[in-house]
């Protein structure tokens, strides 16, 4: 009897097959062709099997931008295995609850975060194998990758008709309470589908991406969209301002992706004279602020297609019309609307709760929280988290989280629009707000601010600066100054990390010991 096949293993083959000595992966000084891309995952799912991991199995990879996460990736989804990608960053409570929530059985970590592993190992039972990138043995690891890659390059004899349901359990930020883990029951690749072919890639042309492979963003859009597209896949170690573009031109990148702040950050290099000698047609981008969009094709002579999407459930927005500040329209099907607490549509030009619903009804839930999964999906519309507004037109707008918006003397008020005046402060280079308790039993309004290198900030000239550009309840009463911002692997700030922090001895007050806020209206 022929052995099952994922589709993804189906599609890797066919590549392989068609053209066995082209090159897929560039990295580093590194290009990897189809056939030894395939040689490689083969030998990876090989060594899981020898290493115990049978189908069913959950496995963790907590490993930076690396080839050797592709391939134990792949290795995975070859003997219908479950990936656990895991952020780098996590340590301790927050590390233990991933790994045992999903009950892997086996990780594979980069050297570096043996320690990280070591401190919580203990807490895992059922975590019976741990396998290091540029280690061996020892201080609870197992094996070295030597082992999992010296297998036999040959098909796997696993059944993937025994395997998990999905492509990954993929763990969201936990900004309310610790990470939920998402797991996908059945699949549509349309609305992904639609992003890919709005990008206009050509076979054997080159994607890049520097996010980091535990993210959905680097894992489904870039590297799995460039098998799909059959394009290049050029990967960079990490994100860096200085280096980004000039990684463009080294692997011939026509396309790029970014996220959160790093457009603002690419503005905020000095200028170059060959800023727009670059090979990079189009930059899909999720979060560009309004203010730097145009700025920002013209300066590096690109076109910016913005989308909305998120790891928790298929509902996807895209702009391919150029819209300033607009996540885009719906596509695939999935109807997009904007409701208030009460969940009644609200009308255009409101801000409210954004949610969506697919045509096919739920195709996700969260790993062991049926409760949490029922919250999120009520009377079929995924509830977001996020704020927005739509137009006439039926273009959506980004407005903030709900989950970090602030109370102050009874108005809401979300992080984004006290960031988005606080960011276009000459002397900022990204700022982040958040709530912390006041004496009136609500919250005040804190900015944490970054400079631009060689700046100083005054508080006080900034809170002046904020007068008559936001409403006068939302203008900061704290101030912190700080070196940089604590953030995701993806460069999403770590809000909670913030909130956590409060007011610090360092942090400037704008209102004198022991008096307390009026009533105030708008600036």
């Amino acid at each position: 009897m022929a052995r099952t096949q994922s589709l993804i293993e189906q599609l890797l083959r066919q590549r392989a097959a068609a053209h066995p000595d082209e090159v897929w992966l560039k990295w580093k000084d590194t290009s990897v062709r189809w056939s030894e891309v395939l040689s490689n995952i083969q030998r990876a799912a090989n060594g899981w099997l020898e290493l115990g991991v049978k189908p069913g199995d959950h496995v963790a990879l907590m490993l930076g931008n690396c080839p050797e996460f592709i391939w134990a990736y792949f290795g995975l989804l070859f003997i219908g295995a479950g990936p656990v990608p895991v952020n780098t960053a996590q340590r301790g409570a927050t590390l233990r609850h991933i790994l045992g929530d999903s009950g892997v059985v086996a990780i594979i970590v980069g050297d570096e975060l043996r320690d990280a592993l070591q401190a919580v190992r203990a807490d895992c039972p059922e975590l019976r194998l741990a396998v290091a990138v540029g280690g061996g043995p020892g201080s609870g690891i197992d094996w070295g990758i030597e082992r999992l890659m010296g297998a036999p390059d040959t098909e796997p004899t696993a059944d993937v008709s025994e395997a998990v349901s999905g492509a990954a359990m993929l763990y969201t930020s936990g900004t309310t309470g610790p990470p939920k883990g998402v797991v996908t029951t059945r699949y549509d690749s349309s609305p992904i589908g639609t992003v890919l072919g709005a990008l206009g890639i050509q076979p054997g042309e080159t994607m890049y991406t520097p996010l980091p492979l535990f993210h959905g963003n680097a894992l489904f859009v870039s590297m799995t969209g460039s098998i799909i597209l059959d394009t290049r896949f050029a990967l960079g170690e990490r994100f860096s301002g200085s280096r980004f573009f000039d990684e463009c031109r080294r692997y011939e990148a026509v396309e790029c992706n970014t996220l959160g702040g790093m457009i603002s950050i690419l503005m905020k290099q000095p200028e170059r004279s060959d800023d727009g000698d670059n090979p990079v047609r189009v930059v899909l981008s999720a979060g560009c602020p309004p203010d730097r969009w145009e700025a920002f094709q013209r300066r590096f002579g690109v076109q910016i297609i913005e989308w909305f999407g998120m790891v928790d459930a298929p509902g996807i927005l895209v702009n391919t019309e150029g819209r300033v500040g607009s996540m885009g329209k719906p596509v695939a099907g999935v109807d997009f609307a904007v409701v208030d607490d009460r969940g009644e549509p609200v009308g255009p030009g409101v801000v409210g709760e954004l949610t969506f619903r697919h045509p096919q009804g739920q195709l996700t839930h969260y790993h062991g929280l049926p409760e949490a999964t029922e919250a999120a999906y009520r009377d079929g519309w995924f509830r977001t988290g996020d704020l927005a507004s739509y137009d006439g037109d039926g273009f959506f707008y980004y407005q903030g989280r709900k989950k970090e918006s602030i109370r102050r003397l009874g108005e809401n008020i979300s992080a984004w629009e006290i960031e988005t005046v606080v960011n276009a402060h000459p002397q900022v280079h990204e700022s982040a707000a958040h709530a912390v308790r006041s004496e009136l039993g609500e919250d005040e309004v804190k900015v944490v601010v970054v400079p631009n290198p060689a700046e100083h900030i005054d508080p006080q000239e900034l809170v002046d600066y904020c007068g008559g550009k936001m409403a006068r309840y939302a203008i900061p009463r704290y101030v912190e100054i700080v070196g940089e911002l604590p953030k995701t692997g993806t460069q999403r700030i770590r809000y909670a990390a913030l909130k956590e922090r409060g007011v610090t001895p360092q942090t400037w007050d704008r209102q004198p010991a022991g008096a307390t806020s009026p009533k105030e209206g708008h600036a």
